[in-house]
């Protein structure tokens, strides 16, 4: 009855491996059907996301507001101090944001219309400073010749000039705008849910996960759940707080220097910087490529020279002291995480690709140790 019954164990796992095997060459064989299945789930769950992301965000300020409106002697105020909390962290929140909005984009929004007025006369100035380079130079190359070549058939005024496609394409972008503001009435909405029913929310989750697990796999679950929550965190709102720090920086080191639109590349600089490595490295090469035309080499090697100074002080004191060390990786790994996340979900993808990446890093780890472990003790029997 037993050899039976082992029999039957065999064939059903021999079943299932087979399903597996279908089930994953089906995959492969509809890969871009897939990919654009997970696609449009992904842009209807954006809203969504971008909610948890918000109230991740968040989540610190309205916790220790929290904690102080528990601390009021009026009981009216202790028995609603998680409401409270959330209407006062949206209050700072919306406050902060009109702020950024009168003193922050006035500033950057008159730097974009100066200098996209002003790209004819950088684009002949970019086109002589090229043909005034000796023929030896290494800027001559055949290859960067040819695009020289395209770049100067282009007539940049008609480029500019506003036309039916453009005006087509101006409707959409008020379209897009009009969805874009729902979606983030959608956002608030989700992540004002989230912050006042978190412990419910939580709660749930581990009672679902405990019914359909075993012990053993709930507490590993439960485990990597925390880890992960604590990686993506810490991650988010240092990432902010650094590109925000870098930012004040940049900008206030252009303008010492005189450089043109300073508060536009600094602006930029520090959104980048929230894309680890490859972020600041395209950030400071279109900031360098920008003075270069607009004051010349000297002050493109200034401005050059200090903001990679800036970069590596980030880099080597201020971002290790909010990140502390919950995200050492290599920078192969980084790079990967963001080529991977950027290629399959754009922006939030290259930004979110990493603590991803952490995590995974994490969970192999552990298991590979798990069985050396076990391969170990084996041995020394």
């Amino acid at each position: 009855m037993e050899e039976i019954k082992q029999g039957w164990k065999k064939r059903i796992s021999w079943l299932l491996i087979a399903i597996a095997v279908v089930i994953v060459y089906k995959m492969l064989d509809n890969f871009s059907s897939i990919q654009q299945w997970f696609g449009t789930l992904f842009a209807i769950m954006k809203p969504f996301l971008t909610g948890v992301l918000i109230s991740y965000i968040l989540f610190i300020p309205c916790r220790k507001i929290e904690n102080v409106y528990k601390k009021s002697k009026l009981k009216v105020i202790s028995k609603k101090s998680r409401g409270l909390s959330v209407i006062t962290t949206y209050i700072i929140f919306v406050l902060i944001i009109i702020i950024v909005i009168n003193c922050i984009f006035p500033v950057l929004r008159e730097s974009i219309v100066e200098l996209v007025s002003n790209i004819p006369g950088y684009y002949e100035i970019l086109v002589n400073k090229y043909n005034d380079l000796p023929e030896d130079s290494i800027l001559k190359s055949e290859i960067i010749r040819d695009k020289m070549s395209e770049l100067t058939n282009i007539d940049i005024k008609q480029f500019l000039n506003i036309n039916n496609d453009k005006i087509i394409e101006y409707v959409k972008s008020i379209i897009d705008i009009f969805s874009g503001i729902f979606d983030i009435f959608v956002s608030i909405v989700v992540s004002v849910y989230i912050l006042l029913q978190r412990t419910s929310i939580i709660r749930a989750l581990r009672r679902f996960a405990r019914a359909i697990l075993n012990k053993n796999m709930y507490e590993t679950i439960d485990r990597y759940f925390t880890k992960a929550n604590e990686v993506f965190f810490t991650f988010i709102t240092s990432q902010l707080l650094d590109a925000v720090i870098v930012g004040i920086l940049v900008t206030i080191a252009m303008m010492i220097l005189k450089v043109s639109y300073a508060p536009l590349i600094g602006f930029m600089i520090g959104l980048f910087n929230l894309i680890p490595y490859i972020g600041a490295i395209v950030a400071v090469a279109i900031g360098i490529l920008i003075t270069l035309i607009t004051g010349g080499f000297g002050k493109a090697l200034a401005m050059a020279i200090v903001v990679i100074v800036l970069q590596q002080i980030d880099a080597n004191i201020i971002n290790p002291k909010i990140l502390g060390s919950s995200l050492e990786t290599s920078p192969l790994l980084v790079i990967f995480a963001i080529t991977i996340g950027g290629a399959y979900f754009g922006i939030m993808g290259m930004f979110l690709g990493v603590p991803i990446a952490v995590v995974i890093k994490t969970i192999l780890t552990d298991f590979v140790d798990s069985k050396n472990r076990i391969k170990d003790e084996e041995e020394n029997i």
